[in-house]
């Protein structure tokens, strides 16, 4: 006997697959074939084909942004995974009463918008922002330090905004860790930097990678921190893609480099995947 539709099913499913549609794939099927078009002289797009776009972005130039780029991405993810391991630790082995409070604590900063954060830090931080003003109150210094518009600022700015999505993962890998199994550890003579490199690191390994690509893709593709506390002095592949749309109204081109962004991103998704299904299969022999 024909088994009859499952109608409520597909109603159910219905509003998820037009959304995604609608706001997701319709939009990147125009970003592609914007992408293979060509600017004309006027800053409007000349509908024909062409991979001018995408030969121009092996420029010198832009390869350098994008490796740049890489680089504080990476770096942001290196200092977020040394703040925020210790952070969830803690979080993960307090009491109950007090591990919901500061749960909240790394939430909160979610409840104010990320521009106005970032605000804030170039308030601390520029020539007569709010450290400056102490540390030469107190004469610890003789001058105001440059702490804005380089490098560092952005890093600060991309390590203080991309730290909950690292701790949140963290978190819920340590709190599912057996404790049996560090008693055991130290019951068979393992000293506390044994039992953390032996068995608490491997098992917590999951919500490392987790948090590493929460934290490495974003990082990659943010560009309202390094415009606002790097200023013309950190041009990175977000900045460059922004720029392209909205500055030098060359719609094409930063369609081709959004394409390349995203394929990245696509990639280091299939390298975590690949590396999650390794340690699966591994982990059940």
């Amino acid at each position: 006997m024909r088994r009859p539709p499952d109608f409520a099913r597909w109603w159910t499913l219905s509003p998820v697959t037009v959304w995604m549609i609608v706001l997701f794939l319709l939009p990147l099927i125009l970003v592609l074939a914007v992408s293979f078009m060509s600017r004309n002289i006027f800053g409007g797009i000349e509908y024909t084909f062409s991979l001018d776009n995408y030969i121009r972005y092996f420029d010198p130039l832009y390869l350098k942004i994008l490796w740049v780029s890489c680089q504080l991405a990476f770096l942001t993810t290196v200092f977020c995974l040394l703040i925020g391991y210790p952070f969830a630790y803690i979080i993960a082995r307090s009491p109950a009463k007090y591990r919901n409070v500061l749960l909240l604590f790394v939430i909160v900063p979610f409840w104010t918008n990320s521009l106005i954060r970032t605000y804030a830090w170039i308030i601390l931080l520029r020539t007569e922002g709010v450290i400056n003003t102490i540390l030469l109150h107190i004469g610890i210094i003789d001058k105001p330090l440059t702490m804005l518009y380089n490098d560092t600022a952005v890093l600060i700015g991309l390590v203080y905004t991309m730290l909950p999505f690292m701790i949140l993962p963290l978190y819920a890998s340590i709190e599912k860790l057996d404790k049996a199994l560090l008693e055991a550890a130290s019951d068979l003579g393992a000293r506390p930097r044994q039992t953390f490199w032996k068995v608490t690191l491997p098992l917590t390994a999951p919500g490392i990678m987790a948090g590493t690509l929460l934290v490495f893709i974003p990082a990659l593709g943010l560009f309202f921190i390094p415009d606002l506390m790097g200023g013309s002095k950190a041009i990175l592949i977000g900045n460059l893609i922004k720029n392209q749309f909205l500055t030098a109204r060359d719609w094409p081109f930063g369609s081709a480099i959004s394409i390349i962004l995203m394929a990245l991103t696509l990639l280091f998704i299939a390298v975590y995947v690949k590396i999650s299904k390794d340690k699966a299969g591994k982990d059940l022999m």
